[in-house]
């Protein structure tokens, strides 16, 4: 009998229902979204999650308050809490359940720019990885503060031209891309390859465990 717990359907995935809905704002073909779509594919249909968001191009482009582009559950976090939000979202979920007051499962996911996450909210990501919160933090590495202008952050490559880049002419960004980070030790917070760009792919499909978004931190 196959396992299907362990094999990969790309057909069957792409007939789930879209999580991630029409009517946003962001551009036609926009890896943001199409990467959004391809990590709650990840999920089964009968999971409920809760979606956290740093601020940045991909929450301005698909939450406009009281409207949201997500079906979940979705918090708009500042730009430096992301890790930090859901980190006491999943903790008071867990005081709940042990309470009796919720029931079941619920995944916890949240998305960050390169800003968001290796700048700016790398202490509460750090953190939420360190105490080893059940949650997914995916960084949507776009390799500057594209939101804002253009700005370099600790993502942009080496010689990699930014508005805040300097010199006039400028030579690009003097230092070397920020790597993803193993914020801890590889046991507690597996780090997945990065996906092909503006693709759908399996490996955002954790195919060895049993659950669809595994019970320790994911970056």
């Amino acid at each position: 009998m196959e396992n299907t717990e362990r094999t990969y359907h790309f057909k069957k995935t792409l007939e789930k229902k879209e999580r991630f809905v029409g009517g946003h704002r962001l551009c036609a073909g926009c890896g943001a979204g199409i990467a959004v779509r391809g990590v709650l594919r990840a999920l089964r249909e009968e999971d409920r999650a809760v979606v956290g968001n740093a601020t940045g191009c991909l929450e301005v482009s698909s939450f406009l308050y009281p409207y949201t582009a997500y079906e979940d559950s979705y918090i708009h976090t500042a730009f430096e809490s992301a890790g930090a939000s859901l980190s006491g979202v999943e903790a008071a979920y867990n005081a709940l359940k042990r309470k009796g007051k919720v029931q079941g499962e619920v995944k916890f996911i949240t998305f960050g720019g390169d800003g968001g996450t290796y700048d700016i909210g790398f202490q509460s990501l750090s953190g939420a990885m360190e105490r080893g919160h059940d949650l997914t933090y995916v960084c949507y590495d776009n390799e500057a503060y594209m939101n804002t202008g253009i700005q370099r952050s600790s993502s942009t490559p080496r010689f990699a031209k930014a508005t805040t880049s300097p010199g006039r002419p400028s030579p690009g960004s003097c230092r070397t891309k920020r790597i993803s980070p193993r914020l801890s030790p590889p046991t507690m917070c597996p780090t997945w390859p990065r996906p092909p760009s503006s693709a759908i792919s399996g490996t955002f499909i954790p195919r060895p465990r049993k659950r669809s978004i595994p019970l320790a931190p994911v970056f």
